[in-house]
């Protein structure tokens, strides 16, 4: 065909294109596809890629042999300087992202086309701790749901990128904020929002799906009468944090979804907060139809080091003891990993996964034992891990071909913390203190780093067990998750702007690509036309990596 007649037609072709490729292409994404996203490897239906939260893929054309054959496919480049922190979803042969802070685009997976752009901007009364991010959007029937920086939560069309309804979730001028992806589960949308560093009294809430109203709500700091209240002195309660800004998980046998709760309020002070502080630090496991809690474990009980329990639960069925059991793995900002029945919430394993010096082990409940004289201080005390933690909200990884569990770390790292007094003023910032950390937390490479500073990593640990298996050294530290396949391959990125590949089974370095920005959230995979490829942010550009 003449090239010059070729691209007149394609030229003709493009409006019509714009509306019919993405109409054809999408598919509704029932309840059901949802409970079934593993049988949809092509796809990537959740943040986490499945409702158990693993990070995992059975697409395997991408394998040990031919990793080091990636080749950039194509760029979207993000107009916006902030941390581009979103995973995207892919629906057949769409892919949907967030463009920081509020801005949902709509592209073709093969090509980067974009179909449309969602353009949002949040109220000028928001306020968030830690900048104006997003870590994605939701997928049910033919909508996708975005959080805002503003405390809205917003049902868009797949097909037109027109808005459907918007409903207010929070306040805020008080600190309230959407910032994670929202979990679907069955007719509802659930969200939790962020702003412990405000005062704020966290929440969980759940919305239907096609009306935006309110269904339940799950306060993660009780109230006066309510069972745990007594873990907080006085008044305590009213200001008590308890944000939520990690996507959870769900367990459609047990109809229980699982969240992860951040710090209390103020941060690196207690004096005020007497008590363990329910339920902060947690992971509550409620009722996905009423939100009901059924049971919760406390990581870190009356917490002064600003230890967020918001890290993604892993969900997995595995054999400990000579018997099966349904777990939930999770390696925690306070330097722990764990292994937890999922089911009853009972403690399993416990073992540290990094030099930790607030705590020296568990007790036969699975509480941690504190380490006397490890708290904040008017002077100033040392304690590992950091203020960032062992871990964060950077997503973890679980492989059923390997049976391990992988861990974005930050090994060795330290904080010097010192405690101040503070009184809560609506709408301020409430730490009651502050830390000099051995890193920096964001986005931003790190220069000065001295060896005893510590380091990041990839760590690989035995969940039946919570010893380590390998190690995968990075001389700075990491912000990026991680995700494995079936073809034993293992991809993430870190604050060293590099995206590579490990052999999930051992940790050797297959392949990596330097591509200018540190990598600030998790790879994921999809296949579109019959290939694969492998999507990863890095400063504020998309990049899709396919084989050659």
């Amino acid at each position: 065909m003449n090239l010059t007649r070729f691209a007149f037609i394609a030229a003709l072709a493009a409006p019509l294109c714009a509306t019919l490729c993405v109409t054809s292409a999408f598919a509704q994404v029932t309840p059901e596809r949802l409970l079934r996203s593993n049988f949809e490897p092509q796809n990537w239906l959740t943040y986490s890629g499945d409702y158990a939260g693993r990070r995992h893929s059975a697409l395997n054309q991408i394998n040990l042999q031919n990793v080091s054959n990636l080749e950039l496919k194509w760029v979207f480049q993000a107009h916006s300087f902030e941390k581009f922190e979103a995973t995207p979803i892919v629906v057949d042969g769409v892919l949907y992202t967030v463009q920081a802070p509020n801005d949902v685009v709509a592209m073709d997976a093969a090509t980067g086309r974009i179909f449309w752009t969602f353009n949002y901007t949040p109220s000028k009364a928001a306020r968030v701790c830690c900048g104006r991010v997003n870590r994605g959007v939701a997928v049910a029937d033919n909508l996708i749901f975005m959080g805002t920086l503003d405390a809205h939560l917003i049902a868009i069309d797949a097909k037109s990128g027109k808005s459907v309804w918007n409903t207010t979730v929070g306040k805020p001028e008080l600190g309230y904020a959407l910032t994670h992806a929202p979990l679907v589960v069955k007719d509802k949308v659930i969200v939790g929002v962020a702003g412990g560093e405000y005062g704020i009294r966290g929440y969980i809430a759940a919305y239907d799906i096609h009306t935006g109203k309110e269904a339940w709500k799950f306060y993660t700091i009780p109230a006066a009468g309510e069972p745990g209240v007594e873990t907080w002195a006085g008044d305590s309660w009213k200001h008590g944090g308890g944000s939520i800004w990690v996507t959870g998980a769900y367990d459609p046998a047990l109809n229980l979804t699982y969240w992860g709760v951040g710090n209390p309020g103020p941060d690196w002070n207690g004096d005020t907060r007497k008590g363990d502080n329910l339920y902060s630090d947690s992971v509550v496991a409620l009722d996905a139809d009423t939100g009901k809690l059924k049971w919760y474990y406390q990581f870190s009980p009356h917490d002064e080091f600003d230890y967020d329990s918001v890290q993604v639960p892993v969900l997995a069925d595995i054999e400990l003891q000579g018997q099966p059991r349904k777990v939930m793995l999770w390696a925690n900002r306070n330097g722990m990993y764990y292994t937890l029945d999922r089911v009853t919430g009972k403690f399993l394993v416990g073992k540290p996964f990094t030099q930790v010096n607030w705590a020296n082990g568990f007790d036969e409940a699975g509480r941690p034992m504190r380490v006397a004289g490890k708290v904040p201080s008017r002077e100033g005390t040392l304690i590992y891990p950091s203020n960032q933690g062992a871990t964060n909200w950077y997503s973890p990884s679980f492989s059923p071909k390997t049976g391990l569990f992988y861990i974005p770390a930050w090994d060795d790292t330290f904080s010097i913390y010192v405690k101040a007094d503070e009184e809560y003023k609506e709408g301020q910032r409430y730490s009651g203190g502050t830390h000099n950390s051995s890193f920096a937390m964001g986005g931003t490479p790190t220069n000065t780093r001295r060896p005893e500073d510590g380091h990041g990593a990839i760590i690989a640990i035995d969940p039946t067990t919570g010893e380590k298996k390998w190690k995968f050294n990075l001389t700075d530290v990491t912000d990026a998750g991680i995700l494995t396949t079936d073809s034993d391959l293992l991809f993430s990125g870190s604050r060293e702007q590099y995206f590579y590949a490990l052999d999930a089974r051992n940790g050797s370095l297959l392949w990596k690509t330097s591509l200018g920005g540190p990598i600030v959230n998790g790879p994921m995979t999809y296949s579109v036309n019959g290939k694969q490829m492998v999507a990863v942010n890095a400063g504020n550009s998309l990049y899709v990596f396919g084989l050659k």
